[in-house]
């Protein structure tokens, strides 16, 4: 156990941080989801053509990231990487990851959307609220928000592996994930969930990729 102790000691912070993310969904869901969802609605928050481009980035920089992959992996047959290299590689893969798991995690918890985008049910539709787990079949799996999961698997690891930056991070990162509440694209409770699976699968990228040792400061 002793030379495990690093992993172990994520392990269970995980938990906590799992315990403590379901007890703030366990609010959002009672108390908060439905009023801001509302507020949005009814005040026309979501016209704002800002909040809508700040939802942009997240699908696109996975959409481009096997691409990254693969000129990371031509360049790492030249020679060894540079710093930033070797932490965008696992920032890629952290993302990617991230998204399989939101998508798994989605079908099975089954929560409906705010809005109506294509034909499924919603709150704000026809007053559908709630989680009915389908296992893959409907169109509900607004929980967690995969936006936010890649976010948080994506700038997470940059987090961690390039401390400097995290006041650019946050900059870029809290935008994003305020304008998806904005748009009434995912309830609050879908944002908080999404960015801390996308902050877990970051942290467990940065530690399984550098050392066996484990050098996140987190395991410390």
């Amino acid at each position: 156990m002793n030379q495990q102790s690093p992993y172990y000691t994520l392990l269970m912070r995980s938990f906590l941080v799992i315990a403590a993310t379901a007890l703030m969904v366990v609010v959002c869901y009672f108390y908060v989801d439905r009023p801001v969802a509302f507020f949005v609605h009814r005040d026309g928050v979501n016209h704002h053509a800002l909040f809508k481009w700040l939802t942009y980035p997240p699908p696109l920089v996975q959409s481009w990231s096997p691409l990254l992959l693969v000129l990371l992996m031509i360049r790492r047959g030249f020679g060894p990487f540079r710093p930033w290299q070797h932490t965008l590689v696992i920032a890629c893969v952290s993302l990617v990851v991230a998204d399989v798991f939101r998508s798994s995690i989605g079908d099975i918890s089954g929560r409906y959307w705010p809005e109506t985008w294509f034909g499924n049910p919603s709150l704000i539709g026809n007053g559908a609220y709630g989680f009915h787990p389908n296992f893959g079949e409907g169109d509900d799996g607004s929980f967690p928000s995969g936006h936010s999961a890649r976010i948080g698997g994506f700038l997470g690891v940059w987090w961690l592996m390039a401390p400097r930056g995290r006041v650019l991070y946050a900059i870029i990162g809290l935008p994003m994930l305020l304008s998806l509440i904005a748009m009434d694209y995912h309830f609050v409770s879908d944002v908080i969930a999404g960015s801390v699976l996308g902050g877990i699968i970051a942290t467990y990228a940065v530690c399984l990729a550098t050392t066996e040792s484990c050098e996140c400061q987190i395991c410390r």
